[in-house]
């Protein structure tokens, strides 16, 4: 006894397949032209067009994806609320928890330095000047 699916390549089935057209304008295989089967209720198939996915904010600084923010695409970004979109701190929404903690301690860094170097500065011209009272007090 001959199968009459022996002529036919393994793994493919001898059932016609429904041939889909694109329902937009643009009928070329695209990233923004991309289709999803679907079955619709009265049983016909359908192509579904599907929405580009978000890649989401990333940090301005070490390039990591922020938390808290969701990815979406540009224009819904816009619908958002406010708090929605960024992260209620400083820098919320354009840096990370931690380039934001890398900000902080090197601008304290650089006022403590500063800070430093302003009263070295005044050691040595309290240091000096009784050095040059002696010197006058001698003449």
């Amino acid at each position: 006894q001959a199968e009459p699916s022996s002529t036919a390549r393994p793994g493919t089935s001898r059932e016609m397949v429904e041939r889909l057209t694109y329902r937009r304008q643009c009928r070329y295989n695209t990233k923004g032209n991309k289709c999803r089967k679907k079955r619709t209720p009265g049983g016909k198939l359908v192509l579904a067009n599907v929405k580009k996915t978000g890649k989401g904010p990333k940090c301005g600084d070490c390039g990591k994806a922020l938390i808290g923010i969701p990815c979406l695409r540009p224009t819904e970004y816009r619908r958002l609320k406010k708090r929605e979109r960024r992260v209620s701190r400083a820098y919320g929404g354009s840096r990370c928890g931690t380039c934001v903690r890398k900000r902080v301690v090197r601008a304290f860094l650089i006022e403590e330095q500063k800070c430093v170097k302003q009263v070295l500065a005044e050691k040595i011209s309290a240091s000096k000047e009784p050095a040059a009272k002696k010197s006058k007090g001698k003449s």
